[in-house]
Parts: structure tokens; C-alpha cells; sequence
């Protein structure tokens, strides 16, 4: 997002007066349509409440949180690997510095940004622009970042942003991203400092499995509340599905594009957040599989099932390839093969029997779109996660804005909205998918993720 050309520029004006009212008639009449739309949007959100049988809640990640005058507001660090446009770190820097639309409105941030670390400075670089204009320093350490200079931890809260930049890869592909370097610097000063802050992680933790346990492991040892992940479970629904906790399930599926180690984790993290609110919750992951091409395809058509949820998810597509002369298309399994002759598949076990299968079709679609069956009935149900990305289908990104309104929920309440455990499972399915595609596209039995969890009774997803 582009910070306005003239931040100082005057607000917006007062509606105007029509004519043959006076002044104190017009004020009048505006005060009491003010007044008259607080008690009707009071009653309804009464009525609502009642009518649902329980007490509204006391804090929704749906309704703007109150907000705390400059004084209050808690400082946190942004550690970034860089920071040019269409970036992560640009995204949520522009988002805490200059706010961002929220329930029919702009929501000033929460949360004060009171120091930046900054990896590497490419051409196109933004982060120096952002200290002049803003006063935001850019320290030459994480533990200065995290210190204000000084010599103990001075922030609230740490945001760490390990996502794009001039970083090698290994023989397997993967983009060695900083961030476990990252997270260690960080705990080498809430160790020293004797008291930790809340932690938000971008993505997936590690391409390491060990490196990601050890990273869940020091939220715990030291104490501090702890989010990472996508974009994509808080984002808008489309549908709004929302599945009920304790919901029979038997398999999900998301199809969605992009690459190994990149856009997997969101397609991945989008099937989880519905598929962990069945029954029983989470219980980790027995096997991982990855297979391209036709293996891919010969995946999928194993099972019935599998191919029914394929084609439900294909039918909440808004960019689906159609054939030629047509703007619709209708979901057939030839027609997703012949536009997708090369997918990229993962077929994740549970163990307690319930499967989750991956689908980057680029070539076919250009969004994120899950579905689920139920377990006691002949049912699927299925939505898009929208992600109308930038510059190719809008000019700013507010799918982050969800994300980062769980980010500053996080750091004022001192509670992680949801489990960090989804993106610690997630993680090692990525990391073990990899490593499935590495050797020549085998099952691998995984009894390293055997990561158990309770789903939160909010799903968090953008209802507005």
C-alpha cells in the first residue's frame, strides 16, 4: 500500500448544508441522526445477542477493538528481511504505520511501531523513506531493535517478517529465509533481559523440523504468547463457511497455485483451519506425499471422495480457465487435466484417519478455494479463501489486513488468537513434502509430526 502523497492534507469535509436550514438546525438534525443510528445499531447488536441464546462476546476479532490514546498504545519491533514494494514487510509496515480499512472504516493501529531491523536494503528499497517520514529508526542490530538502543527489552511486542530478499537456496529448493536466525536473536534478548513480548512469525517457520520445534519450544520455556502463519485463514470467505467445533469430518482439500515452499504453506494453512475443527481436533500427521504430473493426477483419482472435493473447490473458483470463447467453465476432471497437465499434489494422513489433500493447479486457477466432507453425511461444503492479489487483481493487499488486526489483538490482550501449533504442523508438512518431491516423489512415514491441538472456538476469519 502507497502511504498518501500529503499525509498532512486536511480531512475530509463536512457534508454541506442544504439550503433554508440555519446552522444550528443543520447541527441539530445531524446530531440526532447520529444519535438515532447508535440506539438502532445498539438494539440490533442486542437483538442479535439475545437471539442467539448467549451474551455477545466480550471481544470479537470482528469488531474493532477499542481504541488507546498514543500514550497507551504498546511499542513493538518489526525485524524485516527487506522492504520494497508489494513485500511482506511492506505490507505490514505500511499497516501499523499508516492504518488500514477495517469495518467500514480506517483503523489507526493499536499498537505503536518503535524500531525496525532491516536485512537487506535492494534498490526499490522503502524502509528509509518510512524512518524520514515517519521517525521510525532503523537500528543496525535485532537486539538493538528490541532494546531501543539500550541495554534490556523496551518493546511490547516483536513482528518478524522472514519473506522475500537475495537469500541462497539448497539442492532441494528452498529458500534459506532468515527467520530461525531471526528468532534466535530475539531470544537471546529475552533471555538476557529476563522477561519476553509477544511474537508473530510471517509464514512458515523453518524449512528445518527441528528449527521449528525449537521455536514453539522457547514460546513456551520463556512464556510469550506466539502467532505465525498465513494470510489465508483470516482472510474473507466465500462463502463465509464457517464449520461448527466438534463437526464429524472424513477429508478436505484445497486447490489453489504457486510454487514448492512458497504459496503451499497458504493452500495448506486454508484446508487446516476448517479440517481442525472436527471432531476430536487435531492429532498430528502419520505420512506425507508428494508426486507432480501424472503421479499427481493418479493421486487425485484414487478416490472418489478426493476427486468430489477436487471438483467442489473448483466450483468456488472466480479465475478458473475456461475453453476458449467462454467465461464460464464447468468443473470436469478432463477439463482440469487439460489445462493443468502438471500439478504439484500433497497427500497428507492424519493420524486418526482423516486426509488433507494439497493442489497447486497453476494453469487452472489463480486463487484458493477448500473443501470439506462431512463425515455422517453424503455432504461437501466449500469456499474460496479470497486473495485478490496485487497488482494483478487489485492495487492494495487487504487480505493482510485481517492478519494484522490478529497481530495487534495479540499484542494488547497478551493472548495468541489462535494456536501456533497449525503453523508448526503446517511447517513440517511443507518441509517433509519437500523432501518427499526430493526423493523422487515417495510416501514418508512422519512420526515427528505428531502434533496434537484444540482448534479455538472463533475461527478469526474477515466477516466484514
Amino acid at each position: 500500500m502507497q502511504p498518501p502523497s500529503n499525509p498532512s492534507s486536511p480531512p475530509d469535509p463536512l457534508p454541506l448544508r442544504p439550503r433554508g436550514l440555519t446552522r444550528r438546525r443543520f447541527l441539530r438534525t445531524v446530531v440526532g441522526a447520529a444519535a438515532a443510528f447508535g440506539a438502532v445499531h445498539a438494539g440490533a447488536s442486542l437483538a442479535a445477542a439475545d437471539s442467539s441464546g448467549k451474551d455477545a462476546p466480550k471481544s470479537s476479532p470482528q469488531a474493532p477493538a477499542e481504541k488507546a490514546s498514543p500514550a497507551q498504545r504498546k511499542k513493538i519491533a518489526l525485524i524485516a528481511t527487506e522492504v520494497r514494494k508489494y513485500s511482506h514487510a511492506q505490507h505490514f509496515l505500511d499497516r501499523f504505520l499508516e492504518g488500514y480499512g477495517w469495518h467500514g472504516e480506517h483503523h489507526a493501529s493499536s499498537v505503536e511501531l518503535a524500531s525496525l531491523y532491516v536485512d537487506q536494503f535492494p534498490e526499490g528499497d522503502l524502509s528509509r523513506e518510512r524512518e524520514r517520514r515517519r521517525g521510525v529508526k532503523i537500528y543496525p542490530t535485532i537486539a538493538e531493535a528490541l532494546t531501543l538502543g539500550g541495554a534490556k527489552l523496551a518493546v511490547d511486542g516483536v513482528v518478524i517478517i522472514g519473506e522475500h530478499g537475495d537469500y541462497p537456496s539448497n539442492a532441494k529448493g528452498q529458500k534459506l529465509y532468515p527467520r530461525y536466525r531471526f528468532h534466535r536473536e530475539v531470544m537471546k534478548v529475552f533471555e538476557a533481559s529476563g522477561k519476553a513480548a509477544p511474537v508473530f512469525n510471517d509464514k512458515h517457520l523453518s524449512t528445518d523440523w527441528g528449527e521449528c520445534r525449537q521455536m514453539v519450544a522457547d514460546a513456551s520455556r520463556l512464556g510469550f504468547p506466539y502467532l505465525a502463519g498465513s494470510s489465508l485463514p483470516v482472510t474473507w470467505r466465500i462463502p463465509s463457511l464457517e464449520i461448527p467445533l466438534g463437526t464429524p469430518l472424513e477429508e478436505s482439500l484445497c486447490v489453489a497455485y504457486g510454487g514448492v515452499d512458497s504459496y503451499d504453506i497458504h493452500g495448506l494453512e486454508s484446508a487446516q483451519c476448517l479440517s481442525e475443527r472436527r471432531a476430536g481436533g487435531e492429532v498430528g500427521v502419520r505420512a506425507v506425499h508428494a508426486a507432480r504430473g501424472a503421479r499427481a493426477w493418479d493421486l487425485l483419482l484414487a478416490r472418489n471422495t478426493t476427486s468430489r472435493l477436487l471438483l467442489a473447490a473448483l466450483s468456488r473458483s472466480h479465475t478458473i480457465t475456461p475453453a476458449e470463447g467462454y467465461t464460464c467453465a464447468v468443473p470436469t476432471l478432463s477439463h482440469a487435466k487439460k489445462h493443468c497437465p502438471e500439478p504439484t499434489v500433497y497427500i497428507v494422513e492424519h493420524l486418526d484417519g482423516f486426509r488433507t489433500t494439497l493442489v497447486l493447479a497453476n494453469g487452472l486457477v489463480q486463487d484458493f478455494n477448500c473443501a470439506v466432507k462431512l463425515k455422517e453425511k453424503d455432504e461437501v461444503l466449500s469456499c474460496q479463501m479470497h486473495l485478490p492479489m496485487p497488482p494483478r487483481i487489485s492495487t492494495l493487499a487487504d487480505f493482510f489486513n485481517p492478519l494484522v488486526n490478529n497481530v495487534e489483538e495479540m499484542i494488547v490482550t497478551g493472548k495468541a488468537p489462535y494456536p501456533v501449533e497449525r503453523t508448526l504442523l503446517m511447517s513440517g508438512v511443507v518441509i517433509f513434502a519437500v523432501e518427499s518431491l526430493y526423493r523422487g516423489e515417495v510416501r514418508l512415514l512422519t512420526p515427528e509430526l505428531d502434533v496434537a491441538y484444540a482448534a479455538p472456538e472463533a475461527s478469526h476469519h474477515w466477516r466484514a
